[in-house]
């Protein structure tokens, strides 16, 4: 194989609970889910330990290569395990900045790429190295319903989940840095108040009862968001206002989802909304049950 192409889905945080804090670290639990947008990532075989990339979409076009997750995670693999480097290509369609793991999601589509071409890792020393890369970047490898712990290194998936979830999402037109996020999280608490969301929205999603899933959603991090971007509040409220089974803030911000009943009913919500915010209607997948995807250990 001298190409392919990989799908790099969305992931949004239906809870974010902060249940500590240890040196400089934030321990979360968190349910997470991928969502039906993605980008797509083609790599090629080139000679060298080297990669190269361009970015399209999303104003990716303007991160300079050697801020460029993405481009580290190829050169790291090689480096890693002895190959050779690819000529990348990313299409973005996740908005950047927005808590729906974007760069995480770009840099575990390149580590399964790289092992398409090369398949010089195990699947336990690609997790290692997805864990090196980025908080998030192991549970991305492979996406789906899961429990995210630790500082994101611990993932449990859920099985048994049948039906999807209907979303709404609006996307404020400023980001919100993850970085600066924790810091004003840390600025406006001295404790951690976990309550145990995560635990009941598993259940609840297990058992396929989304108007409870709805009452569950939690995002510790919303009000430092809503401090950073004002717009996080006013797409928070907007999205209430349509009055949903529930709604919340995803990941560090500043996208906001909120759950219906239907695809129908995020589509007249839709069509209701008249503020600033992008919006668009997504519904939750399991990628691994996506036909068209091809395990990256089946070379």
């Amino acid at each position: 194989m001298n190409e392919t192409t990989v799908r790099a889905y969305a992931k949004v945080n239906l809870t974010l609970e902060i249940v500590g804090r240890e040196n400089g670290y934030h321990h979360l639990d968190s349910l997470v889910a991928s969502v039906d947008v993605y980008d797509s990532i083609r790599l090629k075989k080139r000679k060298g330990r080297l990669s190269s990339i361009w970015m399209h979409g999303q104003g990716s076009e303007s991160i300079p290569p050697e801020k460029n997750n993405a481009l580290a995670a190829a050169e790291r693999y090689s480096e890693t395990f002895g190959t050779d480097g690819a000529d990348i290509t990313v299409y973005k369609d996740i908005p950047i900045g927005a808590g729906m793991g974007g760069s995480s999601a770009d840099v575990a589509g390149v580590l399964v790429g790289m092992q398409r071409l090369y398949g010089a890792a195990t699947e336990a020393q690609l997790e290692a190295l997805a864990e090196q890369l980025g908080s998030d970047v192991k549970y991305m490898l492979k996406g789906g319903y899961a429990r995210m712990q630790g500082r994101g290194e611990i993932i449990t998936p859920i099985e048994g989940v049948n039906q999807p979830l209907h979303l709404l999402m609006l996307y404020p037109s400023a980001g919100v840095s993850s970085g600066a996020c924790y810091r004003e999280y840390d600025r406006q608490n001295t404790a951690d108040n976990p309550i145990g969301c995560t635990e009941r929205a598993i259940s609840a999603l297990i058992e396929g009862d989304a108007a409870e899933v709805g009452r569950c959603l939690k995002n510790d991090l919303y009000l430092p968001a809503a401090a950073l971007c004002a717009e996080v509040q006013t797409a928070l409220e907007a999205a209430l206002s349509f009055s949903p089974l529930g709604a919340v803030m995803t990941g560090s911000g500043s996208a906001v989802l909120a759950i219906f009943e239907t695809a129908e009913l995020c589509r007249y919500a839709k069509s209701r909304y008249k503020g600033k915010c992008r919006t668009a209607v997504l519904k939750t997948i399991d990628p691994q049950k996506q036909t068209f995807l091809k395990s990256p250990f089946a070379l």
